[in-house]
């Protein structure tokens, strides 16, 4: 095989550890934690799915979906840390760094700066494709959420306050499917499921 080939599959190789990575967020049938691979694969049907009710705008989905299949990747060496542990939060962003550089370097120098590039897009959270891709990195473990009684929120303690604060950016870009969480989250206060 060539040089090229080689890179690109010793990083399909490395790549298949993402399906070792547990998150919190529980399958909704409730039977087990849901894995980074899980979690890519639901996210990016989802934002192929819901592209109609960004508010009036068109998205490069092939970016948002080149975006989604790359975030989660630097989980492989950083660990997947869960969205309400502050003390999990310090030093996220150059753990995944480094992982990222590791992860991504395995490949040809050219796809290596593109999925690079994106993943900082994503973390950046400045152009309107990687403000889409975070909505369904935001609302999927959410809908996990709700729809298991609240199951991971519960073992947490999370607050309703806490949810809300992930998801405040929603509003000018997907008003529908910020109303539609608000909506859950309010619910799921009065089910239980979510401290108020």
């Amino acid at each position: 095989m060539n040089e090229r080939l080689n890179r690109q599959i010793e990083f399909i190789r490395e790549i298949d550890k993402l399906k070792t990575i547990y998150r919190q967020s529980y399958l909704m049938d409730k039977s087990r934690h849901e894995n980074d691979a899980e979690h890519t694969w639901h996210i990016t049907l989802m934002a192929w799915l819901l592209e109609e009710h960004l508010d009036q705008r068109k998205v490069n989905l092939l970016r948002v979906m080149k975006m989604l299949l790359v975030h989660d990747l630097v989980e492989i060496d950083a660990g997947d840390t869960f969205a309400y542990d502050e003390k999990g939060q310090e030093g996220k962003f150059e753990r995944e760094m480094a992982a990222a550089k590791r992860i991504f370097g395995l490949l040809p120098v050219d796809q290596r700066d593109e999925m690079l590039a994106l993943w900082l897009e994503f973390e950046q959270r400045e152009t309107l494709e990687s403000r889409y891709a975070a909505a369904m990195d935001r609302i999927q473990p959410l809908l996990h959420n709700y729809f298991t009684g609240g199951k991971a929120w519960q073992e947490h303690g999370v607050a309703a306050d806490r949810v809300r604060a992930r998801i405040v950016f929603l509003q000018e870009d997907l008003p529908d499917l910020y109303s539609l969480v608000q909506h859950l989250i309010d619910d799921a206060v009065k089910q239980g499921y979510l401290r108020p």
